[in-house]
């Protein structure tokens, strides 16, 4: 077997650790290609065929790693590639892909592979750590540090619920492939999501990460007061970019804890026309909530696509609980009914837009480790809007509350806020969300 030829930057597969992207907020980057994938339908074909034709590195993230067809179809490309000299590394979730590791391990047993296993679930005693909690749930692979794929969509097959069993119709979820500069920035996260799950992390050390460099929520409330009034100068740089212009967005534990919250902020303070937003699980925190209502009275068009066949009841419960507040300040609430909803994407106006796998709950904005691209580019925008009203068109629009207003509705929603408080807590997290 001939061996790859050496890789770019000239350094070793796994020897050299990786640090995290800095802190503060993603550079904007002109001169990429980015191109909208609708489901797995469309992503694993693309990613087999540039796994296919990898010539140094493959690194590939992901919270579920199932064992269908679909996945497994991936999991031979990746150990193809690795016999060809392929440097190949791949780090799954310990509990989203908990059931199929065994099988994973016979997959992927091929010299030039790496499989670790982000926080596994092995022992009974991992479960009294509170970074448990923290899951990976990125959906990340980068070939050659030049093409890469961000979404929200798991290596399992669309019509597959690990909850219902296989389905007549593909869930909705989308994806992007990536070339350009941004890919860089995707390539660097993946590396370093695989040396933090190959060496360990010890919660303490974490936890005291978190103490030491945690955003202020004074922070957040202070840029959301400047998008009260949009300054003329908010996006000077960007439109001197070459198209496409993107930008790479993760969620950390450690330095980048609000940084989607924070992206999408900053895009529903400047909307002016309309706003998409489409997620399954979908419980934001009050500056989150304020954004959309502040966006509404001004008169932008405000729609939320949330799920209507719910794969969670109490995650249903918890979107339903906002219903009343959202319907209240004119936000329009749409329920997907033909198949499950998974896609975690928005848009604002003609030229922003992001898909990722970063749901709009405390578990994504607070916990989780998430990866979003954002987009500013009209076609693209255009794209995606297309996709979104087809599936509006297909959806049940929600014209008032599931629960009547009264005690009743109280008692819900303070259930579900009580519960979200407590879970922050045991994950280690204080203060109001």
């Amino acid at each position: 077997m001939a061996a790859a030829d050496p890789a770019p930057d000239g350094s070793g597969a796994f020897g050299r650790l990786r640090r995290w992207p800095p802190a503060g907020s993603a550079p904007v980057t002109g001169g990429n290609r980015v191109q909208l994938l609708s489901g797995g339908d469309a992503l694993f074909p693309a990613m087999c065929a540039a796994i296919d034709a990898a010539r140094h590195r493959v690194w590939l993230a992901t919270y579920i790693f199932h064992d269908d067809p679909a996945a497994e179809r991936v999991a031979q490309c990746l150990a193809a590639a690795a016999r060809r000299g392929v440097q190949v590394g791949v780090v799954v979730d310990g509990f989203g892909s908990k059931t199929t590791l065994p099988v994973l391990r016979r997959w992927l047993d091929v010299p030039g592979v790496q499989l670790v296993v982000f926080r596994p679930l092995d022992r009974w005693w991992r479960l009294l750590h509170p970074g448990q909690l923290r899951r990976l749930h990125q959906k990340l692979c980068v070939i050659d540090d030049h093409r890469g794929f961000v979404g929200g969509i798991n290596l399992i097959d669309d019509r597959h619920d690990l909850h219902h069993g296989w389905t007549e119709r593909a869930r909705l979820d989308f994806a992007v492939e990536v070339q350009g500069p941004v890919v860089a920035q995707m390539a660097q996260t993946a590396r370093a999501i695989h040396t933090r799950a190959r060496l360990g992390a010890d919660w303490r050390d974490e936890a005291l990460a978190l103490a030491r460099s945690a955003e202020p929520v004074a922070r957040m409330r202070r840029i959301l007061a400047r998008l009260k009034v949009r300054a003329p100068a908010a996006d000077a740089g960007i439109d001197t970019l070459a198209p496409m212009r993107a930008a790479f967005v993760v969620r950390d534990n450690l330095r980048q804890r609000r940084a989607i919250e924070q992206a999408y902020i900053e895009a529903i303070g400047r909307a002016r026309q309309r706003l998409v937003v489409v997620c399954p699980y979908f419980y934001p925190g009050r500056l989150f909530r304020r954004a959309l209502r502040e966006a509404a009275r001004r008169g932008v068009q405000v729609r939320l696509l949330l799920q209507g066949k719910a794969d969670y009841r109490f995650a249903a419960l918890a979107a339903q609980v906002l219903y009343d507040e959202m319907l209240r300040n004119g936000v329009r609430v749409f329920e997907y009914m033909p198949a499950f909803l998974h896609a975690k994407v928005a848009l604002v106006d003609d030229d922003w837009a992001t898909v990722g796998s970063s749901n709009i709950d405390p578990l994504s904005l607070l916990l989780n480790l998430e990866a979003n691209l954002i987009v500013r580019d009209a076609a693209f925008t255009a794209q995606l809007a297309q996709r979104l009203e087809a599936a509006l068109a297909e959806s049940r629009e929600v014209l008032s509350p599931p629960v009547a207003a009264g005690w009743w509705s109280v008692l819900r929603r303070g259930f579900v806020a009580w519960a979200a408080h407590w879970f922050l807590r045991l994950a280690g997290l204080s203060g109001r969300y």
